[in-house]
């Protein structure tokens, strides 16, 4: 991602948001519905498929990663989309949480090259620690974003990357565990 970095904050990271915008599309045309999905992984099984998924409708057992705003129309003013993490809070048992965007299929397929003005940032409070715009997955129909993964004092840090892929939302669910590049 641009401006990306690993977060090497003493503390590690607490509360994070994700944002994603993008524009509407042209009149006349279906709608384009975009989603944030995270997906998280424990300690004993890091990788493959997730302890559970976060996505529209729905939100984490134990409530620290919600979607708080979504849109399926990109009409939105500022972020049309934006989950809430709150690492701090995860249990101790989790160890990963991959988050990415995937795009909802309707009626015509589409690619991240054929939605305008699209954006991702990640915050933690007023600062920003990574923002992409998607541009360099353009034949992709989803992508991951964000890597969080704690640390061994416990300490959650922050990779990002933008991987694209080409899977409908389900069949996505099951590739963000692969390793993060």
């Amino acid at each position: 991602m641009k401006g990306s970095r690993v977060s090497s904050l003493s503390k590690g990271l607490r509360k994070v948001q994700v944002t994603l915008k993008w524009d509407p599309s042209p009149i006349g045309e279906p709608p384009i519905d975009l989603d944030i999905v995270a997906a998280t992984y424990t300690t004993d099984g890091p990788q493959g498929e997730p302890a559970y998924l976060v996505h529209f409708g729905s939100r984490s057992p134990d409530g620290t990663i919600t979607l708080n705003r979504d849109s399926t129309t990109g009409q939105g003013f500022g972020a049309d989309e934006i989950m809430t993490l709150e690492l701090d809070r995860l249990a101790d048992g989790y160890a990963r949480v991959v988050v990415g965007v995937v795009i909802q299929q309707r009626r015509a397929e589409k690619t991240f090259s054929g939605i305008a003005n699209t954006g991702v940032r990640i915050l933690e409070g007023p600062v920003e620690l990574a923002n992409d715009d998607l541009s360099g997955v353009p034949d992709a129909t989803a992508a991951t974003i964000a890597e969080f993964t704690r640390d061994d004092t416990g300490a959650w840090q922050l990779r990002t990357s933008v991987r694209g892929f080409e899977a409908d939302p389900a069949e996505f669910a099951k590739l963000m565990g692969a390793r993060f590049l």
